[in-house]
């Protein structure tokens, strides 16, 4: 029977709306808030199938999985040790099989029936396959420390000997930015984004989606720090596995920081070379000179444009998301705005002009807020720029990202930002006693400065990663 393919009845998968890069492996790289794949709309037509099955992954504790008996000889605070040493060398095991499943599932079908190529493949991929020797090799090692009643008397040695191998992340977490692209690319392509509905769909994913398998090995990475000072937590001061559990932390500390480093140059070259100049002035050095990307993501200007701005370590850079040859690329809109010159500015809902005509008050209230003004001195005139956020929280994200850039050049930043009291959720509540109109001195489309969370998988992330991080 003929198969209706599914592509154009899947809603597209909203982007997050700033990845922020400095944080990189704590967010997915600014995976985590796109990589959930929506839930596709019941057909008109049909008779909606029954759900299927999700398949759930068991969760046992230690004193579960062993004889109860053993509890009563031991204190509360060493069944609590016992607890977490057991969590991970359980999360081994669920990492290995989920990688495992990633290959089996999703790669190896998609190369035997052509969905993709075998270069595309490894690309979104990387070098997933070689992750999992060393992850069977640590549950090796745990599993033949357990005691035959299954307690376990020091795992210190054996962390302090396996996290060095850690180093091979480098390069997985590194392809993570292109491989996230290619993928989001190829699920323009009907037969993979049936292919992947289908998985999604089926009992063996457990409802997460391809990136969601792909982005497990860097969440594992980052959650060792915290599973290690569990363990420590719970081990007495004069117990000899202390040591080895101290200097395993700052192995895996230190380790975590160099791959975010590395990861986070990594995207800050991927998104470099994806920018489009129209001119050679727009060209400018501390574009080419910036290792770091503070965050990214789209924005609206108050004309309603959507925007993808960059913010580098050193330079501010307003882009259009184009397509072209079938990739995603970002054409400069604006000349880049070196971050030495930049001052920013908190607006209150409903004062901003939209069109360069009717005052926000008088409009749709929804259109006028979470908007920003950034200004800078070009040709001894003062000009802005006016961008709207997603949401208030987003919008001090970008406020906060531009006063750290601010600052790490060491220059003191002009600009204000008032700070409100933080609201019962702990979120900055924007400031609401300045007032201000998106107005550009050189050009009038120079105030066009919206971000747009809403359009285009334009965006990796967020993280990483997003990675950025993209928050």
């Amino acid at each position: 029977s003929r198969v209706t393919s599914l592509a154009n009845l899947i809603p597209p998968v909203k982007a997050a709306p700033l990845k922020r890069i400095g944080q990189t492996l704590q967010r997915s790289i600014s995976f985590r808030s796109e990589s959930r794949a929506e839930i596709m709309p019941p057909r008109p037509w049909s008779k909606q199938a029954p759900p299927a099955i999700t398949k759930r992954r068991d969760s046992k504790l230690w004193s579960e999985t062993f004889d109860v008996g053993l509890g009563q000889m031991l204190s509360s605070k060493e069944i609590k040790r016992q607890e977490a040493i057991f969590e991970l060398s359980q999360g081994e095991q669920d990492l290995i099989e989920d990688l495992k499943l990633a290959k089996k599932a999703y790669h190896d079908p998609m190369l035997k029936l052509s969905i993709m190529t075998e270069h595309e493949l490894n690309q979104i991929f990387g070098t997933l396959d070689s992750l999992i020797p060393l992850h069977e090799d640590l549950l090796s090692r745990l599993r033949e420390a357990r005691k035959p009643d299954g307690s376990t008397d020091h795992v210190g040695h054996i962390l302090v000997d396996w996290l060095p191998c850690l180093d091979s992340y480098n390069s997985y977490c590194s392809n993570q930015v292109a491989a996230k692209a290619l993928l989001d690319h190829k699920k323009q392509d009907h037969r993979v984004q049936d292919f992947l509905q289908r998985c999604l769909e089926s009992p063996f994913s457990r409802k997460l989606d391809l990136w969601n398998f792909l982005d497990i090995p860097r969440s594992r990475l980052v959650k060792y720090p915290l599973l290690l000072r569990e363990i420590l937590k719970h081990t007495p001061n004069d117990h000899p596995d202390r040591q080895h559990l101290d200097e395993a932390i700052n192995m895996i500390q230190s380790i975590v920081a160099e791959i975010n480093t590395q990861t986070g140059e990594s995207e800050c070259r991927y998104y470099k070379e994806r920018l489009l100049y129209l001119e050679d002035g727009q060209r400018d050095l501390l574009i080419d000179s910036s290792r770091i990307l503070s965050c990214h993501g789209e924005l609206k200007n108050n004309r309603g444009a959507k925007l993808h701005v960059f913010l580098f370590q050193d330079v501010l850079v307003i882009t259009r998301a184009i397509t072209h040859n079938e990739q995603l690329w970002y054409q400069l809109y604006r000349q880049p705005v070196p971050v030495r010159n930049l001052d920013w500015e908190d607006l209150q809902d409903g004062e901003i002009r939209l069109g360069g005509s009717i005052r926000g008050a008088f409009s749709n209230v929804e259109r006028t807020k979470n908007f920003f003004r950034v200004t800078f001195r070009s040709g001894g005139q003062l000009q802005s720029h006016c961008f709207q956020a997603s949401d208030a929280f987003n919008k001090q994200q970008w406020l906060n990202c531009i006063r750290q850039a601010k600052g790490a050049l060491g220059s003191e930043c002009t600009g204000e930002l008032r700070r409100s009291p933080r609201s019962p959720s702990g979120l900055a509540v924007p400031s609401r006693d300045r007032a201000g109109e998106c107005m550009d001195q050189s050009d009038s489309d120079s105030s066009d400065c919206s971000m747009d969370t809403s359009d285009t998988g334009a965006n990796r992330p967020a993280n990483p990663t997003g990675t950025p991080v993209e928050v």
